[in-house]
């Protein structure tokens, strides 16, 4: 999970921040310290954890903390502002040019997932009403056309190369053309990476740059190579003059460093983040939800649009009123997880809730109990799906064997579901404000 330990990390220095009803400069300094060791631990730039935990502490000690009735809230507030600071640009939005195509040049080191990025893009772009080209310039690692050809088609995108017998530089001046002749409204090129980076490689993306002269340079940064990725970003950048840059395998990187550092080192904006493998896991960066996301304060906002995006209105508005009417069945619970499913892990989800990814170190999620869950359902008769009572120890035993579970796993399931059914319809009238039921989370995929 994104940030796990610098989230963790965080939450307990709050923690003794917020149980001081008064707060001393000394009490401020142990706080700075252990910011910066747990920043440095993340693989945070030196000069960057440096400037930034001298900006805290320069208001943490003054009068705004002092003298507040919850100083130890108003130093996490100011953790929580610079940290923004650090991350957020005025330009991170993409930019079109006036005429089209609008032409964005991917860069970046093999292996960074450069392609898949271009791919997850152009589906971005394209839901927003765009027509996207895939360029394929990448005439050197094996299978890479092929690579981008796949993709661009699973995102129903079309896809223009030259095969390798010819180089980038011209595969890049024909497809211009092609967009132009064929009123495509962007051009995304997919450029060779290399395992490291050198000056033959630098040189043809910059004999690219001034054939094209694209709207945008994204640099394609792997998030889990932290200091090594800001190394790789300032030397793209002296070159190139990159305009944004896609922080790739967020999922993946449970410290950080990359995120924390890049825009402050090269100036230029984290504009997408790759938040998993599927091609529709690339979202806008916001750099107040990230910190949000890192200090443990969750990240509602992301996660309204993330439901707003998968979940489909009507369904959720029958799916109400079944649960006040108690009326909720299989089928109904086979449909809502389809559409959590969508959304991403169920780890990420919850901890994009406000005080609740400091817990799920203390949670066990077993995501496979989601399977199980399906297996049995979809074992059942529609019959059986729509009516639960009729489940009798004949039919529960059929189950069983055609999910490839035991009896007492199927009269597990079915009990949780039966609980779930009474929870839930005891939370549609606890809503306007009540306290969480102590069961909550007393679900199969919970231990």
């Amino acid at each position: 999970m994104a940030f796990e330990s610098l989230s963790e990390k965080f939450q307990s220095i709050f923690k003794n921040l917020r149980g001081k009803g008064k707060l001393t400069e000394a009490d401020v300094n142990a706080a700075m310290r252990e910011v910066k060791m747990a920043l440095l631990e993340a693989d945070v730039n030196f000069k960057v954890v440096k400037d930034f935990v001298a900006a805290v502490k320069a208001r943490a000690v003054g009068e705004e903390v002092m003298g507040s009735l919850s100083p130890g809230q108003q130093v996490i507030k100011i953790v929580n502002d610079e940290m923004t600071k650090l991350m957020q640009s005025d330009d991170s939005a993409l930019t079109f040019a006036k005429e089209p195509p609008t032409i964005y040049m991917m860069v970046g080191l093999q292996g960074n997932g450069k392609t898949t990025s271009t791919a997850k893009l152009a589906g971005l772009l394209k839901k927003q009403g765009k027509k996207p080209l895939l360029v394929a310039c990448d005439v050197y690692r094996p299978a890479a056309v092929k690579q981008l050809q796949v993709v661009g088609n699973q995102q129903k995108v079309d896809v223009f190369e030259m095969g390798t017998a010819v180089s980038p530089v011209e595969i890049a001046v024909a497809a211009l053309e092609h967009a132009r002749k064929n009123k495509y409204d962007l051009m995304i090129v997919d450029t060779a990476g290399r395992l490291h980076i050198d000056e033959e490689m630098m040189q043809e993306l910059v004999q690219i740059k001034a054939k094209l002269h694209p709207q945008e340079i994204l640099l394609t940064i792997d998030a889990m190579a932290g200091q090594d990725a800001v190394n790789v970003a300032e030397r793209f950048h002296e070159l190139l003059d990159i305009t944004g840059v896609i922080l790739t395998k967020m999922d993946g990187d449970t410290r950080g460093g990359a995120a924390l550092s890049v825009k402050a080192v090269t100036q230029k904006p984290i504009k997408f983040v790759g938040v998993g493998e599927k091609l529709s896991d690339l979202e806008v960066f916001h750099a107040d939800r990230m910190a949000s996301r890192i200090l443990g304060m969750g990240d509602v906002l992301t996660l309204i649009e993330k439901a707003s995006a998968n979940i489909d209105a009507d369904k959720a508005k029958e799916m109400e009123r079944k649960i006040r009417k108690a009326e909720f069945n299989f089928e109904d619970f086979l449909d809502q997880m389809k559409q959590m499913r969508n959304m991403g892990p169920l780890t990420d989800l919850l901890a994009m809730l406000p005080g609740v990814s400091g817990q799920l170190k203390d949670i066990e999620i077993d995501e496979s109990g989601i399977d199980k869950m399906e297996a049995m359902i979809l074992s059942m008769t529609p019959q059986e799906r729509r009516d639960p009572s009729i489940l009798n120890p004949s039919r529960k035993h059929r189950i069983a064997k055609g999910s490839g579970n035991h009896i007492q796993d199927v009269n597990r399931f079915i009990k949780q579901f039966e609980e779930s059914k009474k929870m839930m319809k005891q939370m549609s009238g606890m809503m306007k404000g009540g306290k969480k039921k102590k069961g909550m989370f007393n679900l199969p995929f919970f231990k």
